[in-house]
């Protein structure tokens, strides 16, 4: 079989696709393309140098399989080449038949396992760091940088790191570093929606629509703009893989609690569920799940939580949709209840939650984009911040502000003997939750 490059990879990449240098780095919004950009670059090239190896490295082990892993297995069915390739789950590898070439996965949260990769054959020459935006501290990146890919490799091949990540905030430590300061060794990029051009028209129109309604939203997500950090809601925040299953099951699980938000949309706001792990004692939020969608009728919300696995749990939901709350109920979504309002709700609601460090889990990309996006208002006549937020870039917000009411009612030390339950995160378990738990 064979295939035309440019019409399987499609344009706004001809400099990334012919770099060299040690260094390159991709910083996007979404549906840029730069993750299956990425992964075409790899199978093509891999299958076009017999001693190349490549290392695909995360934050956390076993967040590869529903990312990197399936990335590059979908690049092998783009290029036609299934037949020579082979996927091992156990650990994760995708290994090339023809010369036994290998791609191996690994996580920053096993560095003994990261220091001691190796390959028979070839060379381990090429890097791929997808979510770059995960690594919290410059310092772990360049721990791992100085020990691999290690030693020289003889031309026709060359080494080299290639970092992929959404630019949530500004002050993330990847910015001064590739992008403010580059080095001459360093090849650094900002791709975006507008060259991927396949996209439907559907996908486009949701673009369009963000760039009028919410502009702030539109520049990260839509442009792969950096967040901004001035004058930003939630300041305290950050992007990172957790194991969601080790929170509430080990040795102090007690102390968690899991909450879930709804807030209602439809036409032109987009309904947004929310699902977090709260540790009200020691001020952790752990956002794990989400989900975020235009035109959805109550039927489809009650599918989409019953897919996620939440249907048995406890859901706060906007309780000025009364109705809507009615119907979900009549769909089985039986423990949903309407959110606690009143005056000065959403401010206490905001300040309840600037209480706590929130981390995001990676795959909660909506969770991420409105943090990073929502803003205090600004007096247009003086500048000065007001005290209240913009209505805009607040679904999940909201949905989140919702779900903590229940937090308020939680008191830890009234619920040690929970432990021996499967879970005390509100009823949620491993077997229960279909998202999976890394």
């Amino acid at each position: 079989m064979r295939v035309y490059l440019p019409d399987v990879v499609g344009k706004g990449y001809r400099e990334f696709w012919r770099c060299r240098k040690r260094y390159r780095v991709v910083k996007g919004g979404k549906a840029s393309k730069k993750s299956s950009t990425t992964a075409l670059w790899y199978i093509y090239h891999l299958m076009k140098y017999p001693d190349a190896n490549l290392l695909v490295v995360r934050q956390v082990y076993n967040t590869h399989a529903d990312s990197t892993f399936a990335q590059l297995r979908w690049a092998i069915r783009r290029l036609g080449v299934e037949d020579l390739w082979e996927a091992v789950r156990s650990p994760l590898e995708l290994r090339y038949k023809p010369t036994g070439q290998r791609i191996m996965f690994r996580g920053f949260d096993d560095p003994l396992k990261l220091a001691s990769v190796t390959v028979e054959r070839g060379y381990l020459c090429w890097v791929w760091i997808e979510e770059a935006f995960e690594i919290p501290s410059e310092s772990d990146f360049v721990k791992f940088d100085l020990s691999a890919p290690r030693g020289a490799v003889p031309p026709p091949l060359f080494k080299q790191t290639t970092i992929t990540f959404n630019p949530w905030n500004e002050g993330h430590w990847l910015k001064k570093r590739f992008f403010d300061t580059p080095a001459e060794d360093v090849f650094a990029i900002t791709t975006n929606y507008l060259i991927n051009e396949f996209l439907d028209e559907c996908d486009r129109r949701m673009y369009e629509e963000m760039k009028v309604r919410d502009p702030r939203r539109y520049a990260v997500a839509g442009l792969g703009e950096w967040g901004v950090a001035e004058g930003l809601v939630f300041e305290n925040w950050r992007v990172e893989a957790f194991d969601v299953e080790g929170l509430i099951r080990g040795e102090e699980a007690w102390k968690w609690r899991c909450v879930f938000g709804l807030d209602y949309g439809y036409s032109n706001d987009p309904t947004a569920f929310i699902a977090a792990a709260v540790n009200k004692a020691d001020r952790q939020l752990f956002v794990f799940d989400e989900f975020y969608q235009k035109g959805m009728l109550n039927s489809d919300i009650a599918r989409e939580i019953v897919r996620h696995g939440f249907q048995k749990e406890r859901i706060r939901a906007d309780s000025a949709e009364p109705k809507s709350n009615a119907e979900l109920r009549q769909y089985g979504i039986t423990r949903v209840i309407p959110a606690e309002k009143g005056a000065d709700s959403v401010l206490n609601g905001i300040a309840q939650i600037r209480e706590y460090a929130v981390t995001v889990h990676p795959r909660c990309i909506h969770t991420a984009a409105e943090l990073s996006a929502y803003r205090w208002e600004v007096d247009r006549v003086t500048g000065r911040g007001k005290n209240h937020p913009c209505d805009s870039d607040n679904h999940l917000m909201d949905a989140l502000r919702y779900a903590m009411a229940d937090v308020r009612h939680f008191h830890p030390k009234e619920t040690k003997e929970e432990r021996r339950r499967p879970s005390v995160c509100g009823g949620v378990t491993a077997r229960d939750f279909k998202g999976g738990w890394t």
